[in-house]
């Protein structure tokens, strides 16, 4: 089947820091970050051919003039991308086929978000476009059901819940570019403010801002700009959408994300993966609760069915694990500007495997895997990058 694999390279990434930009604006962030994938791949960013830019809010931008008008980047393609939290890494799929059809040979995939300013508590506008009677739940309820239903049946706890803000926030504790900086321990997590129980405020992800970039050519090309010797190549991309509503859907039991397990499948495919517990060698997933990274261990493959918490509880994902998951810290040290994360994710899986983080560095990385949820489980991503 025609896809991305080795078709696509990464040639160059940035990113600005997540945290509370009162100081800067949605187009001082992306520039700030496409300044920086510019510098790493060593073009001019007149040489990009067209953008993709991944936005959610529309006080953030409601066109592709969200990265035209900064970027001074007028005359060519420009794409605003919206699809859930998924948006950053949808515009990074959208560049990877741009790319791998031969219509560009080098092009922009970039995200951002400015949602501090809103003056809201939590995701601002999270309510709208909910049941017409029945009342509307905030994103934590939504993952607190997930919660409360593995506790049921597979006998989670809050502990379980505890060891992935741990894990998690001592990785960010080490990465410059993180909004929260300082390792917790299982006493703060556990007895944390409740926000949804059984969910306390360290088991959720915070709001913040924040941009990042990824510039994406031709491997033939890459091997002319600043990353010839290392640079990354797309070995699949893959998006599955299911219902944006399934706490109405009988069938769905809320013990795992439909949408993960069939990108996952979809992803393992075209990159030939048939063991991921094996032969992935770290992933960024979408950790928005803590609850979550545990179902991602599962629904991605790398451990079986209800054992998401002995998973952890064995020290696998941890950053000397055999299978490091988060090693920047995840959403749960940076953040979630919805549109800037998946491209965040694409910049950290591709340093790390340049054996460049910024963070903490895994061990000789052959294959990173970058993950996705979006709003209450109805789409994912999940993009897999190599070294070339």
């Amino acid at each position: 089947m025609p896809g991305i694999r080795d078709r696509v390279a990464v040639a160059g990434v940035g990113a600005t820091r997540f945290t509370e930009h009162w100081e800067k604006d949605q187009e001082d962030l992306l520039c700030e970050a496409v300044d920086e994938a510019c510098r790493d791949a060593g073009i001019d960013k007149s040489e990009i051919q067209a953008i993709w830019v991944g936005v959610y809010y529309p006080f953030t931008g409601l066109a592709g003039t969200a990265a035209a008008d900064p970027l001074r980047l007028y005359g060519i393609p420009a794409t605003r991308v919206e699809n859930y939290c998924t948006s950053g890494m949808d515009a990074f799929r959208n560049a990877c086929f741009a790319v791998a059809a031969g219509v560009y040979d080098i092009v922009l995939a970039c995200g951002v978000e400015k949602i501090t300013d809103q003056g809201t508590r939590g995701l601002p506008n999270v309510r709208e476009g909910a049941h017409p009677f029945l009342p509307a739940a905030s994103a934590p309820a939504l993952f607190a059901m997930a919660a409360t239903r593995c506790m049921e049946v597979f006998g989670f706890t809050k502990e379980d819940f505890a060891r992935v803000a741990v894990k998690n926030h001592a990785n960010g504790a080490k990465h410059p570019k993180a909004h929260f900086r300082r390792e917790i321990t299982m006493e703060d997590a556990i007895g944390a403010p409740m926000i949804s129980d059984p969910l306390g405020r360290l088991d959720c992800c915070a709001v913040s801002d924040g941009a990042a970039a990824v510039i994406v050519t031709r491997p033939e090309i890459a091997k002319r700009l600043n990353h010839k010797d290392d640079y990354v190549v797309a070995k699949a991309n893959a998006i599955a959408v299911t219902t944006a509503a399934p706490m109405y859907k009988p069938s769905f039991d809320y013990l795992g994300f439909p949408a993960t397990q069939i990108a996952a499948r979809m992803a393992y495919e075209e990159a030939g993966i048939t063991d991921p517990a094996r032969q992935i060698s770290f992933a960024e997933v979408h950790d928005c609760f803590t609850i979550t990274e545990l179902l991602n261990y599962e629904d991605l493959g790398f451990c079986s069915k209800g054992g998401g918490a002995r998973f952890i509880a064995e020290g696998h994902p941890a950053p000397d694990g055999d299978l490091p998951v988060n090693p920047s810290g995840g959403l749960k040290s940076f953040g979630h500007p919805i549109g800037a994360t998946g491209c965040r994710m694409i910049a950290e899986v591709t340093r790390q495997l340049q054996g460049r983080a910024e963070g903490v560095q895994v061990r000789d990385p052959e294959l990173g895997l970058a993950h996705n949820l979006g709003g209450p489980g109805a789409v994912c991503s999940v993009t897999i990058l190599g070294r070339a």
